[in-house]
């Protein structure tokens, strides 16, 4: 998710643990340390791109992280901190921590929970920014933040944020169920055999839902809103996978496949070759689009190394998308 709802959420979770004993102080600590799992993200500085995509959500985000970094960073606190419970402490910065990946797996890149098994949990069923999740748990958080630590209006406030947030990831499960059934009632009518099907929200909503369809030669792409009155357009994208001749076979390319899950198309521009990771389709709810979220210029050294480059995204791809996608959700 956002850094902002992970800073909320780390808050809410400090709060809980540690607000009615040291105030206000235990909602930056809790914001600290529900930050903190996401530094991963400056591995890009130091290695390549296939390098950092598999560090990403990886051990920051596991349980073992937080059990072996929350009495650390307890016991540097308890240094300095007038209250000096070692045990609170260690409890406000492992729920502050394990929150972070827990929330992560809703998302379409998941975590890394379990590392260092090779597991990532990924429910797609909420986009990394929600406003609907985020928004009424701020709103409840600065509600509590207001009120002295000992009031039972502050720990009120604040369970209301954690338990009405929480209650919308549970919706959102729900809708993704029931999206799936239009997705695979459609794909029956429209006679399209397909091995797996992956569904996850568009952004900023939980209205309108999109399909990835794995077919033999082909994957697909679809948009159904629950406002939908007409049948699902499912747009086909060639795999391909045959332009990557010999490159298939270098481990880093292996690699770059195994992050994908095996979701990607190869496509070809002169004699330039691009990898795309279909998980997070296209910068755009039009029929055939072909701008997607995370393309890949693959070049070659001298001695045969594939460097998978991200190409750079569109600025325009974004605003014309955030306007598509309000008049999409309304219905096709």
């Amino acid at each position: 998710m956002d850094s902002l709802t992970q800073i909320i959420l780390g808050a809410a979770v400090g709060e809980a643990v540690l607000g009615r004993k040291i105030g206000n102080k235990a909602m930056l600590y809790g914001a600290i340390a529900g930050t903190i799992p996401d530094l991963d993200v400056l591995a890009s500085f130091f290695t390549d791109t296939v390098s950092a995509l598999e560090i990403h959500r990886g051990f920051t985000h596991s349980i073992f992280f937080s059990v072996l970094f929350a009495p650390i960073l307890a016991f540097i606190v308890t240094k300095y901190e007038t209250y000096k419970n070692f045990k609170s402490w260690t409890l406000l910065f492992f729920w502050a921590f394990i929150t972070h990946p827990i929330l992560d797996a809703q998302t379409t890149w998941g975590t890394q929970l379990f590392w260092p098994l090779d597991i990532r949990l990924a429910f797609k069923n909420i986009f990394v920014v929600d406003p609907l999740y985020t928004l009424p748990f701020l709103v409840f958080l600065i509600l509590a933040m207001r009120q002295k630590k000992a009031s039972k209006k502050r720990h009120f406030y604040n369970n209301l944020g954690l338990c009405i947030s929480s209650l919308y990831l549970v919706l959102t499960l729900i809708l993704k169920g029931v999206s799936y059934q239009k997705f695979t009632k459609e794909l029956a009518e429209q006679n399209i055999s397909y091995k797996t099907i992956k569904t996850k929200p568009t952004p900023l909503n939980t209205i309108l839902w999109t399909a990835n369809v794995d077919t033999k030669d082909s994957f697909y792409i679809g948009n159904s809103s629950f406002f939908d009155d007409q049948p699902i357009h499912f747009s086909e994208y060639p795999k391909n996978h045959y332009l990557l001749g010999d490159l298939a076979k270098h481990p880093k390319t292996k690699r770059m496949i195994a992050i994908s899950k095996g979701w990607y198309t190869i496509n070809k521009k002169e004699i330039t070759l691009y990898f795309n990771d279909l998980r997070f389709g296209v910068l755009s709810i039009q029929p055939n689009a072909t701008n997607f979220v995370f393309k890949y210029k693959i070049e070659v050294a001298a001695d045969g190394t594939p460097f998978f480059l991200e190409e750079p995204k569109e600025k325009s791809d974004g605003k014309k998308l955030l306007l598509d996608l309000w008049g999409r959700i309304k219905g096709n």
